[in-house]
């Protein structure tokens, strides 16, 4: 398998999970600006909506969107234990969990990226993600993770996308809950594992 990613960007999710899984795999790194890897392929011909991850098959096919490609993964591999069995209300839970994720806080980032955003708009974002925010860190009081005592791959997710708050100057301090959640994942040995050959800081 090959996952394209971009550093830092939501691709970070299923490079987690892989390594989790203890699958092997090889990375391609994009230029999400060019859309180009970094040997020069034309990443649109690859992914045609020029977005990261991408996970590549050993059959040729590939695989788009994060909370469907670490389900994915985690189902090649389940003694790791990343996810519940298919057709189990503990499943149904855990893809509850990625579709927040994905709708509420990672869309609620995108405005935040862009340089074109309105100042008041991104005011907005912020206030919106505070919210979110908010309803994590009540659900995570009494828990080391959003299923309780087990890692799964919403963790990833959630991981990575809250960890876009540092450079949005969104100081997860103000929810204590969650700022140990995020630092719980990113003592993990196979998170830092991730963040190293991504090029990104690991404490």
């Amino acid at each position: 398998m090959r996952l394209y990613f971009n550093p830092g960007a939501c691709s970070l999710s299923p490079h987690i999970v892989l390594r989790e899984a203890g699958l092997d795999f090889d990375l391609v790194q994009v230029d999400l600006k060019t859309k180009k890897t970094k040997s020069g392929e034309d990443f649109t011909r690859i992914n045609p909506k020029g977005q990261v991850p991408v996970l590549g098959l050993d059959n040729g096919e590939f695989l788009t969107e994060g909370p469907a490609i670490v389900q994915y993964i985690a189902d090649r591999k389940p003694e790791a234990g990343l996810i519940p069995a298919a057709g189990t209300l503990e499943r149904t839970r855990v893809q509850e969990w990625l579709n927040f994720v994905t709708s509420e806080l990672h869309k609620g980032f995108s405005p935040l990226f862009r340089p074109d955003t309105p100042e008041e708009y991104k005011t907005i974002s912020k206030e919106n993600l505070a919210n979110r925010f908010a309803y994590l860190d009540g659900h995570l009081a009494g828990r080391d993770y959003l299923m309780g005592g087990k890692f799964t791959v919403a963790d990833a997710y959630l991981f990575t996308v809250a960890g876009w708050s540092k450079p949005m100057n969104i100081d997860l301090g103000r929810w204590p809950n969650l700022n140990r959640f995020q630092e719980r994942v990113r003592a993990r040995p196979k998170v830092r594992e991730a963040l190293k050959a991504e090029g990104l800081p690991t404490s």
